[in-house]
């Protein structure tokens, strides 16, 4: 039974009127205005992943082009593509490096060349061009709309095997690979190039919903993003199971009985959420990548923006094992490694907010005390060759978990949560970058083994955090900060080896926050639902309910937090932002 999580929060930015939903509207809309003039050479830029060929069937019917021009048959070859991109993606299932590659890079040409004297020789009427790659085809369109689609339903259209990666014929591929291809290389590309034609966009088009397109203006569009960067906001949470997935968010949030468990929630990384923008009562579904690299100023502020770029570096999720099994044992990399390796400027320095957690539960931190390496590494490279099983208990430590416990884990340091916990994990963001050492001799959810890293594991393991080390330094180190009237300040880590810094309000009255130029992430995590407000009327009260992880951008400044009207119980929010650096 859900208690109030909002599985679809949305951003209000506009009116109803300005949303066109379905074909017939759509189509209407855009023949309407590609007919202005005599003629009209319409580009359909669509990001990899999008079904093109609905997008081209539907559009075909209401414009009656005189000639339509498919991208993508431009695109290099196949083969050519395999291999300039192997120095990127390698052979391991997991690992590449990122790709430098802008989109026109993956066109041939002389295809291209080809294609656009196609469209030049439309004297009168439409030339539609549509696909990933239009823009390449066709740069001095007269009308650009694009076609976007969201990370999470990229990814449910490669699990089942309806796409493939940018012009490469692997529909059919493991999905695990479509989806390596896409991070270290195809939406690399796309998000640089979509980027760069935004302000020109005439038209967004939200494919995520196959038959059910919204069309909005890309004025209103632009504006949605710019309204979001400048309020609190939450983005849509995305929910997936795991060989190690509990039950305790599907009973709290009311998720599907189907699926087999629900291992994660991702409720605020922007690589791989959405957004849901309102107008009215018809919504836009939008990736919400675009409003860090449009708006990095008022989201991030000045110092996240000068330190990290346009991205967003701070990551919450939540990790369900309750009646579940344990996590994969795991590193991460350190700095310098990351950089050389992967080509990544920052690591995944991180933390396990305990949200809840069953009696006997454990968190494993660290090394024990006296630690034997070469056992350690002898006994995990056996048990990856078939011999016996490794025993985690012999060599790292485990710690009681307990609800609202804070466990700081730098890159480098052993880790992972045990099962029966509900952990809140805090940390920077890039994203994949997790060497898992034993994952307790068990399958994936199809029943094939789940890639494991040793190599890549040892070379980063920091021996020397054993169980004095990790007490005195990573188990929740709370200092009392400050305090007022029906309020309570702490400050719950993170080890200073990190960037980020935790701070942990308990309340019964109002709080008053202020960002202080720097964007702050917070999660509910105790008592029913507060409400956010502006004490300048600068955005609309904003309601959060348990659980739910929420944004507040730099440009917000000052903010309050209070109980909802009626709360009779003492609540909690954990805070985190960039420290100074």
């Amino acid at each position: 039974m859900s208690l109030g999580y909002d599985q679809r929060p949305v951003v209000p930015v506009g009116r109803e009127d300005e949303v066109r939903s379905g074909w017939v509207e759509v189509g209407a809309t855009i023949a309407a205005d590609a007919r202005r003039g005599d003629r009209c050479v319409l580009a359909v830029e669509c990001y990899p992943g999008v079904h093109a060929g609905e997008v081209r069937d539907a559009l075909a019917a209401a414009l009656a082009p005189a000639t339509i021009v498919t991208a993508e048959d431009a695109l290099l070859s196949a083969g050519d593509l395999s291999r300039a991109l192997a120095p990127y993606l390698g052979d391991d299932p997991v690992f590449g490096r990122m790709s430098p590659f802008g989109l026109d890079w993956f066109f041939a040409p002389d295809r291209v060349a080809s294609l656009r004297a196609r469209v030049g020789r439309v004297e009168h009427g439409i030339a539609l061009v549509i696909g990933t790659g239009a823009v390449v085809v066709a740069p001095d369109a007269d009308l650009l709309i694009y076609a976007d689609l969201t990370r999470w339903e990229i990814q449910r259209r490669q699990r089942q095997r309806e796409i493939g990666n940018l012009g490469a014929d692997n529909a059919g591929a493991p999905a695990a690979e479509l989806f390596k291809r896409g991070y270290f290389v195809d939406w690399r590309a796309a998000d640089r190039w979509k980027n760069a034609l935004l302000d020109r966009v005439d038209w967004y088009l939200d494919t995520n919903e196959a038959g059910s397109p919204h069309l909005v203006a890309g004025a209103s569009y632009r504006r949605a993003l710019g309204v979001t960067a400048r309020r609190p906001f939450r983005l849509v949470p995305f929910f997936d199971p795991g060989p190690w997935g509990g039950e305790w968010m599907r009973r709290r949030f009311g998720l599907p009985a189907e699926e087999p468990n629900f291992a994660w929630c991702f409720d605020c990384v922007p690589e791989e959420n959405s957004l849901l923008f309102g107008f009215g009562s018809r919504t836009i579904s939008s990736p919400a990548l675009p409003v860090v690299h449009r708006h990095p100023l008022d989201l991030l502020g000045r110092n996240v923006f000068e330190t990290f770029g346009a991205e967003f570096p701070i990551r919450f999720d939540l990790l369900d094992t309750w009646e579940g099994g344990n996590l994969s044992l795991q590193v991460h990399p350190l700095r310098d490694y990351i950089r050389k390796r992967f080509g990544m400027n920052y690591t995944q320095d991180e933390s396990y907010y305990v949200l809840d957690a069953k009696a006997g539960a454990q968190v494993y931190l660290g090394f024990k005390d006296g630690i034997d390496a070469r056992r350690f590494t002898n006994e995990l490279e056996a048990a990856q060759n078939g011999g016996p099983l490794f025993r985690p208990a012999h060599h790292v430590t485990a710690w009681p978990s307990v609800k609202h416990a804070h466990f700081s884990i730098p890159a480098g340091t052993i880790h992972c949560s045990g099962q029966d916990n509900v952990v809140l994990e805090i940390s920077a963001t890039p994203y994949i970058f997790t060497f898992k050492l034993w994952d307790w001799g068990r399958v994936d959810l199809h029943g094939e083994p789940r890639p494991i890293h040793l190599e890549h594991g040892f070379a980063n393991l920091q021996w020397e955090r054993n169980a004095e080390w990790v007490g005195r330094n990573l188990v929740d180190r709370v200092r009392p900060v400050a305090r007022g009237k029906g309020w309570q300040e702490e400050s719950t880590g993170l080890h200073p080896l990190e960037f980020i810094e935790t701070r942990r309000h308990w309340f019964t009255g109002p709080v008053e926050h202020n960002t202080g130029g720097t964007v702050n992430v917070l999660n509910l995590v105790e008592g029913p639902a507060a409400v956010v407000e502006s004490p300048s009327a600068g955005f609309e009260p904003f309601v959060v309910h348990h659980a739910e992880t929420f944004v507040v951008p730099a440009s917000v400044g000052s903010y309050r937090i209070c109980p909802l009207a009626g709360a009779e119980t003492r609540l909690a929010t954990v805070k985190a932002y960039v420290r100074e650096l």
